[in-house]
């Protein structure tokens, strides 16, 4: 069964469009959790436009399911990372002015600082993810850092499955094998919607967890937010 992690910076950047505190973050963590989310995620970006490092510290006491923080590890997310010490920790290679996230790490390249992130991590106790793009490969050299699961960038997936979902997973397959076989956990995220989830997680069932944010919240707008949650459990546990 794949477990649905809910990304809440949406919310937060709603809040902040207009300053007070509504929508309220903390609230939304917390009611997302009771309609059956199996996680909440957040990413805190250096600027702070969406979820503030003060947010994440608020939530961390309030989040029972799992709590996962993902971001570029320079020394402010470490800092934070070390201090709160969620459930998993995402590294996800954003430039600052990324509007979101855009690539996935060429682990290669960065294999000995990727190395470093995951012994920093884990004298925590905490689990960690490398966000990869689609290529076997860099999955590879994922375990070969010492991560415990990769995340799939899984925006190409979501722009080519309208014209034709068995291709536009192909390379997610291939990769999500070499993931499973060298003894990675395996998550993905980004642009996965209720048209194009299904097929995803029916395809690479043995897939952990997802992570979804910007489509859940705009269908929220307008089912609620308790039946998205609901509709996006029924296809993320449609192999249990």
């Amino acid at each position: 069964m794949t477990r649905l992690s809910v990304n809440i910076n949406k919310i937060a950047t709603l809040r902040n469009a207009r300053g007070g505190n509504i929508p309220d973050v903390e609230k939304a963590a917390v009611d997302i959790e009771r309609f059956g989310a199996e996680g909440i995620t957040v990413h805190p970006r250096p600027d702070e436009r969406h979820i503030r490092y003060s947010d994440v510290r608020l939530l961390r006491p309030l989040v029972k399911t799992e709590f996962n923080i993902e971001g570029n590890p320079e020394p402010k997310f470490r800092e934070l990372v070390l201090e709160v010490v969620p459930d998993q920790v995402t590294l996800v290679p954003d430039g600052h002015d990324a509007i979101t996230s855009n690539a996935g790490w060429n682990v290669i390249e960065n294999k000995a600082f990727l190395t470093e992130m995951c012994s920093l991590f884990h004298s925590r106790g905490i689990r960690v993810s490398i966000f990869i793009d689609p290529i076997p490969e860099m999955a590879l050299a994922a375990k070969e850092c010492g991560a415990d699961r990769v995340e799939l960038y899984t925006a190409a997936y979501a722009a080519e499955y309208p014209a034709g979902p068995a291709k536009a997973l192909e390379p997610y397959l291939a990769t999500a094998r070499a993931a499973r076989e060298c003894g990675l956990g395996l998550n993905a995220g980004h642009d996965l919607s209720l048209e194009n989830l299904e097929y995803f997680v029916k395809t690479i069932p043995w897939t952990d967890e997802v992570s979804i944010g910007h489509a859940l919240i705009s269908d929220a707008l307008y089912l609620g937010l308790e039946k998205t949650v609901a509709e996006y459990l029924r296809l993320t546990h449609a192999n249990k």
